[in-house]
């Protein structure tokens, strides 16, 4: 395993980030291909064999059952301070919203439940998980500023953010002396390279770190065209974000295919480590051991600049969708999130 700091922080993580999403009770969550504790455990300690020293979950993954596996498997298998834990928080509910929560109470409250579901007394990174519109900018700035002060989050980050959202927030923790986000989670990969429009300027410039979420595309990147499995069955919000696209994302797919053949390498290893020339730390989402093992060997295959271009050659642009349709949608209401102060 290799290893690299994560932006600005002091935060030394491995290249590949294990993502935590599959882990939890289906019963308490939207997805019916999550694996249960016992499975997730092995998964955990095996990344752990391999080097993964960078666990990345959420407070939203099956209602908290992803935090809790993940917490009580590093507590039996490790120690607190040889991982990197980040976990993540949605933004405040209607009921919130109406009963006046204000930001800052509302970044509070979800952290305090994610150390409880984690069983730990602080987390390494902290995740805005998605824009809230209905939340000043400042409102969410100053509430992990808190947290951080408080000692129970050493750093934060951002997630599906847009690059002007993430400059402009940034700018004004820099003038209120406020933590500013130190990496952002994106959705990144070889069959989708918006980011690259303006996000991966931005971060090259500001030494902030990308460790972009669905590095496989759900596992597209990882299978000839046609191959089937449970998630690609089941999985409706990566149907949303990739059947649209397909014919034109299989020409670059049938190229992962051939130069995993040529290397004798999975397709898993070669999508990953053309996005290792791009990244800090893409997250790796496993339910098998064989997804940890693969996506933990793409560190040590390097691909040439023929190759790398190779890949990329056929690429053309992509609508966004998912969570970033919706904020494109929400955008032209957001002038109330620059306020600076009440």
């Amino acid at each position: 395993m290799q290893y690299k700091k994560l932006g600005t922080s002091e935060l030394n993580v491995s290249r590949i980030c294990m993502g935590c999403m599959g882990f939890g009770d289906a019963a308490h969550g939207q997805h019916s291909w999550t694996i249960d504790e016992e499975h997730s455990r092995e998964i955990i300690r095996r990344g752990l064999d391999l080097g993964v020293n960078f666990f990345d979950t959420a407070i939203g993954y099956q209602n908290g059952t992803s935090e809790q596996y993940l917490g009580r498997a590093l507590r039996d298998f490790t120690s607190r301070d040889k991982v990197v834990v980040a976990t993540k928080f949605l933004p405040r509910t209607n009921e919130e919203v109406e009963s006046g929560v204000t930001g800052q109470q509302h970044i509070e409250e979800m952290l305090n439940k994610s150390l409880e579901n984690l069983g730990m007394d602080y987390v390494d990174l902290y995740i805005y998980h998605m824009w809230d519109y209905r939340t000043p900018i400042y409102d969410i700035l100053d509430g992990l500023n808190r947290m951080v002060k408080a000692g129970k989050v050493r750093y934060i980050g951002i997630s599906n953010c847009f690059a002007y959202q993430l400059a402009k927030a940034n700018a004004l923790a820099e003038k209120e002396g406020f933590a500013k986000f130190v990496s952002v989670q994106s959705h990144y990969n070889l069959i989708f390279r918006e980011e690259e429009r303006e996000m991966a300027k931005l971060c090259a410039e500001d030494n902030i770190a990308m460790t972009p979420y669905s590095s496989l595309a759900s596992g597209r990147l990882s299978k000839h065209p046609g191959e089937r499995s449970k998630r690609l069955e089941e999985d409706d919000y990566a149907r949303l974000k990739y059947d649209a696209t397909a014919e034109q994302d299989n020409v670059i797919i049938q190229r992962v295919a051939e130069l995993a053949e040529r290397h004798g390498v999975s397709m898993t290893e070669v999508s990953l480590a053309w996005l290792l020339t791009k990244v800090t730390a893409p997250v790796v989402g496993a339910t098998k051991l064989s997804h940890i093992e693969g996506a933990a060997k793409a560190v040590d295959l390097e691909l040439s600049g023929d190759e790398i271009h190779y890949l990329e050659e056929p690429y053309v642009p992509h609508r966004l969708v998912g969570v970033m349709a919706q904020n494109t949608a929400s955008a032209s209401g957001e002038a109330h999130v620059w306020t600076i102060k009440k």
